[in-house]
């Protein structure tokens, strides 16, 4: 494993053992917990601290059982530190603001026992909201995803083509805690649009093709009549991306690795352009936007695949009118939200308009990680292109 390829998860790891030792900080040592009740706590929080490490390194070490175990336990509590430390944190915000007001009108210090009483007030009260939030959070995650029908005007789209539709599946994260049969309702779903073509835009695995075979084989039962395209993402290339590149094929669907096929309806004609992840160059294989679009009519208009929303920075410059992406999960859990706003230029989901190129971001139909989604319930993608008028 390279250091590039090494870094995300040291940052990850370091970010989540901070978040516990806030936690124990917060929720134990603040609240006045003492003896072995304060001991048995601290062990507890650390176990479950490094599990979700573990969960991680394991499945990426090939130990694909560690999902449907310990993913179980060590995924849904990771969430539940995340809401709980974002709900904590806001409301540590406001003691600290009420502490400098009191400093600054020369008021008496609050006393030891009103500030233990006031610990233990607010850290219950999180940890009730979390709790409550990340069950909702889990029976959203399981469930069916929404279609969601999205209108976009392509310029250059002929009238023939006018309605052309896409089902886009992406992160759909098969592995882990995500099995065969909910592949199999995906499928299902996405079959139901009635799709011109069905577009699978990354991260449709997390495991080897040794481990997931069965769980993806619903994936064959995919139909459209202009065809089934993959492009990957980045837990392609975690997963062993070669492997996956040639048992994908195998199901029915055609991969756009840096290139493009040309539907056409009468005189009018799309261009269906693929690129591979943007951190694939990490693995060797970096997204090659001019290989993707070498050849094509400029006349006629491009729709790319494209896993990361950022990417649309390389579909402005090559004059794409529309790009599809996941990759955000829509933020899947608060507060993680705005760390995915950040590291994607503040492109989490729906659409997007800029230079010229649209760009719609798809929630996804899976998750990774926690199987908790709130404010971001899974989704399939219905595009329905439009000429213009």
């Amino acid at each position: 494993m390279t250091l590039g390829q090494l870094a995300p998860i040291v940052i990850g790891t370091s970010v989540q053992l901070g978040f516990h030792v806030y936690l124990w900080r917060r929720l134990v040592r603040d609240t006045g917990v003492a003896g072995r009740w304060r001991r048995a706590a601290a062990v507890a929080i650390a176990l479950l601290a490094l599990s979700v490490p573990a969960t991680i390194w394991l499945n990426r070490a090939g130990q694909e059982w560690v999902g449907p175990t310990l993913g179980w336990i060590s995924f849904p509590w990771m969430a539940l530190v995340a809401v709980t430390v974002g709900v904590l944190a806001a409301l540590d915000l406001g003691r600290l603001a009420a502490h400098g007001w009191r400093r600054w009108r020369r008021a008496a210090p609050i006393d030891h026992g009103r500030r233990l009483a006031l610990a233990r007030m607010t850290g219950g009260a999180a940890a009730l909201a979390s709790a409550t939030t990340v069950a909702a959070g889990v029976r959203t995650a399981l469930g069916d995803p929404e279609v969601s029908t999205v209108e976009v005007t392509v310029p250059g789209l002929g009238r023939e083509l006018d309605g052309f539709t896409i089902a886009q599946v992406t992160d759909l994260h098969v592995g882990m805690t995500i099995d065969r049969a909910y592949v199999a309702r995906v499928v299902e779903l996405t079959n139901a649009i009635g799709a011109d073509v069905i577009a699978l835009t990354g991260d449709l695995v997390d495991g080897r093709v040794a481990a997931l075979r069965d769980d993806v084989a619903p994936l064959a039962g995919l139909r459209a009549p202009e065809g089934v395209y993959f492009v990957t993402g980045n837990h392609e290339f975690y997963a062993g991306v070669e492997p996956w590149r040639a048992h994908l094929p195998t199901l029915g669907l055609a991969p756009l690795r840096n290139q493009h096929v040309v539907i056409r309806r009468g005189a009018a004609a799309l261009v269906l352009a693929g690129v591979d992840d943007h951190g694939g160059g990490r693995f060797g294989a970096p997204p090659r936007y001019d290989a993707a679009l070498a050849g094509r009519d400029p006349a006629h208009p491009v729709v790319l695949l494209a896993h990361q929303p950022k990417q649309i920075v390389h579909a402005i410059r090559h004059g794409v009118a529309l790009q599809l992406s996941g990759h955000t999960h829509g933020g899947q859990v608060w507060p993680w939200h705005y760390v995915v706003a950040l590291q994607q230029g503040g492109r989490v989901a729906g659409l997007y308009h800029e230079g010229g190129t649209t760009l719609y971001v798809c929630r996804g139909a899976g998750y990774w990680g926690p199987p908790v989604r709130v404010g971001a319930p899974p989704e399939i993608a219905r595009i329905v292109l439009r000429a213009p008028a």
